[in-house]
């Protein structure tokens, strides 16, 4: 099966890089049969490219699966991983590795947050304590953010006094700042819930800057609760993230990305509903000789075949409606006459767009985005939202440039 690379942040502390391990061989034991390499961005060995060329060198099919061991979507996980992986691609001269999500807030990391608030609090109600949920922190405000709307769901999900979030680094408010804020709220019976993977330089400073603040409060109490550490419930979320990539890489093609010229060119859309309104203007917008076959259509198709910008045969369609067409889409809400225009299309050599079921055409349509005369395009994993933000995010970047 396709090899993991498990890429996390490393640490020169024998105690992270034992609880790291450890969470490896968790990983292992919970997916027989697949080599699993751990890597490193900085701090510890081997480094991600290196992790990459070896899983491609030895995956037949020149394929491997990288899961972010991070919580959340800092600089490490959009540039550093990603910089490392093509690195990794480059000593081979190629190879696919399909990248996977962050581990972000998913059910069972917060189920593991909360058992660690309940283990610090010992005989401490939930309703009479108050929780510091501590972050990293970040130069990048929306990964912040993240952190503060997981502090906001524990709440609600632990019925907890309080919970004040902070940053150990970089961002505001630092341990001492929300350790006040949980004060003025009323807080005296206070855990520190420091929301790392595993023990390490971090977790030293949460300890000694909650014990700091402590000393200068007599009234409160601050207990410091351990890290998510090599849990089940961690290793059971890489394992999800890698099936989820790897079952995907298998019944998804490879595909080579390129743009056409539709200038005047006959383009075929079976399906005049909601998905065909969406995909009309940009083809206009190229210039497409557009054709539309559908025994209804939106009030949209309906205006722009009115005003002569495109054309609609208002029947079911047929092979005969591909004759002399460069691209085609089949948007209808059958399923059936989605795959027998895509047969058609293939017999004629006709690249077809499927939105059914992607796998089952030849081409499938980039989530796009414009900005200083480029175009960027996304072709996604079969979530179209996700594509959307990856769009959103490299228009962003690009415009930046």
């Amino acid at each position: 099966m396709t090899a993991l690379v498990i890429a996390a942040h490393g640490t020169r502390l024998p105690e992270g890089q034992q609880a790291c391990r450890e969470l490896v061989d968790r990983v292992r034991a919970m997916l027989p049969g697949v080599r699993v390499l751990d890597a490193y961005v900085e701090l510890d060995e081997p480094a991600i490219s290196v992790a990459v060329t070896d899983a491609l060198e030895t995956d037949p099919a020149r394929h491997a699966v990288v899961v972010p061991l991070m919580i959340g979507t800092g600089g490490h996980v959009r540039e550093d991983i990603p910089n490392a992986i093509a690195a990794g691609k480059q000593e081979l001269s190629g190879g696919n590795v399909t990248y996977t999500a962050h581990l972000g807030p998913d059910p069972r990391l917060r189920s593991a947050a909360r058992d660690r608030i309940a283990a610090a609090a010992g005989d401490w109600p939930a309703a009479e304590t108050s929780v510091v949920f501590l972050g990293r922190g970040c130069s990048l405000p929306e990964a912040n953010a993240d952190h503060v709307r997981l502090g906001r769901m524990l709440l609600e999900e632990g019925g907890y006094a309080d919970v004040v979030t902070g940053f150990i680094q970089v961002a505001q408010p630092g341990l001492s700042g929300a350790l006040d804020r949980a004060y003025s709220h009323g807080g005296r019976q206070i855990v520190v819930m420091p929301h790392y993977l595993f023990p390490g330089r971090l977790q030293r400073w949460a300890q000694q800057q909650a014990a700091d603040w402590a000393s200068q409060h007599p009234d409160a109490e601050v207990r410091v609760a351990e890290v998510i550490g090599a849990c089940d419930e961690l290793a059971a979320v890489v394992v999800d993230r890698y099936l989820g990539a790897a079952s995907d890489a298998e019944e998804a093609p490879q595909l080579y990305l390129s743009a056409l010229v539709l200038r005047d060119r006959k383009v075929v859309i079976a399906g005049a509903g909601r998905v065909a309104s969406r995909r009309v203007g940009k083809l206009l917008d190229a210039g497409a000789d557009l054709h539309v076959v559908a025994p209804a259509a939106s009030p949209q198709i309906s205006q722009l075949a009115t005003d002569g910008l495109l054309n609609w045969t208002q029947r079911e369609v047929t092979e005969s409606d591909l004759a002399g067409a460069w691209y085609a889409l089949a948007l209808t809400d059958s399923p059936e006459v989605n795959a027998q225009v895509a047969a058609w299309a293939e017999q004629r050599r006709i690249f077809c767009v499927r939105a059914d079921d992607a796998a089952g055409g030849s081409a499938w349509t980039p989530a796009t985005g414009a900005t200083g005369g480029l175009i960027v395009g996304v072709v996604g994993d079969r979530d179209p939202h996700r594509s959307a933000r990856a769009r959103s995010v490299a228009v962003a970047a690009v415009r930046e440039l």
